[in-house]
């Protein structure tokens, strides 16, 4: 690498000095009594006049000042070349590697691992940090978006089924567990999994479609947008969780893209005709949720499922203590539930009433 630059150096420095001949021969050129004759009768003066030789001077001069540039750049190149070549010391390589250490941005997430941020963009990633001052490890969520369930909630709450509508939904969500407990039967962990990929399902596709509303009819959401993402998100962390726990198998993994697909848009279409329908189906669906915890918890608590530790981002998603096992994470997801029961029923009611969900305020950050 040195040789090619000492190279380029010798071909720049031999183009300024050809550059420098040239001027010097225009200069003597200039002085030339015939030249200068002929000059004023062939109407040359103007490119001969005492100004072009000024402006000659200067650029030999500005020549000159670009050699010396040339040279201070490589010879800058080779001493930062040589002293990158060079061995540390041992005295300081600890240092240096705890500085390049420090100054790398830490994660835990294996999706972020090894990825090299482009800084074209000027965009910096934010160092969050615990509250005992240590480095957040998630970039998936912020300490912000934790919370505490509020775990007094009223498990026991069910909307009793009255009108064609309500009672559609009940049996709908009633004929759809069937096949769930046929498959996973008393596998509670796998069970929450794929409960909890469609779980996530309605929010997102009541959020978009709010989303979109309110961008052609140029109207608020009333926060009902907000509302339903967070309760997307929070499922989408339920599931986050439990993947953790339930290693899903290749036919579990096939199962969960067919029935997302299919429920996606059922539920997407179902949303679009009766939104009333759609959240009261969802109402019906956190019910059964509640069921399957309480049962998942009384089957840790017999000793049929074994109560491993809490993982790691459910002990800083829902702030719960260090030495956290997995019955204490059921408890907080079983309360998640039953908030997003009670969002559900609330949205299904305001429809149930003729009403739009922007006349009623959002319970944003209910969960």
């Amino acid at each position: 690498m040195v040789r090619i630059q000492i190279a380029h150096l010798l071909h720049r420095v031999s183009f300024a000095a050809r550059g420098q001949r040239v001027t010097d021969a225009g200069s003597r050129m200039m002085m030339h009594p015939w030249l200068a004759k002929s000059s004023s009768s062939d109407g040359l003066d103007l490119a001969f006049s005492p100004g072009y030789s000024v402006m000659a001077v200067r650029s030999d001069r500005l020549l000159g000042f670009a050699g010396v540039q040339i040279w201070r750049s490589v010879a800058n190149s080779i001493r930062l070349e040589s002293t990158a070549a060079m061995p540390v010391p041992e005295d300081n390589k600890h240092q240096t590697l705890e500085k390049r250490a420090s100054e790398k941005p830490q994660s835990t997430d294996p999706n972020q691992a090894d990825v090299a941020a482009s800084q074209y963009w000027g965009i910096v990633g934010k160092s969050n940090l615990r509250e005992d001052g240590t480095v957040w490890p998630w970039n998936c969520f912020k300490p912000t978006e934790t919370h505490v369930s509020d775990i007094t909630i009223d498990l026991a709450k069910h909307h009793k089924p009255e009108s064609f509508v309500d009672k559609f939904a009940f049996w709908t969500v009633k004929l759809l567990r069937i096949p769930t407990d046929i498959f996973f039967q008393k596998r509670y962990g796998c069970r929450a999994m794929m409960l909890e990929t469609v779980a996530a399902v309605p929010g997102m596709v009541g959020g978009m479609l709010l989303h979109l509303k309110s961008l052609r009819r140029f109207e608020h959401s009333g926060g009902w947008i907000k509302a339903l993402m967070e309760e997307a998100e929070n499922e989408r962390m339920h599931l986050m969780t439990f993947m953790e726990v339930a290693k899903p198998v290749w036919y579990e993994r096939a199962l969960v893209i067919t029935v997302q697909g299919i429920f996606f848009n059922a539920y997407f279409l179902l949303y679009i005709l009766s939104p009333r329908l759609a959240h009261r189906i969802v109402g019906y669906l956190e019910e059964e949720a509640i069921y399957s915890y309480t049962e998942y918890l009384k089957e840790i608590d017999k000793g049929h499922l074994p109560n491993v530790p809490a993982p790691a981002i459910a002990i800083d998603y829902w702030r719960l203590p260090k030495d956290s096992k997995i019955r204490d994470v059921v408890i907080v997801v079983r309360a998640d539930e039953a908030h997003h029961r009670d969002v559900n029923h609330f949205a299904a009611d305001i429809k149930e009433q003729g009403k739009e969900l922007r006349e009623a305020p959002a319970p944003v950050g209910y969960h």
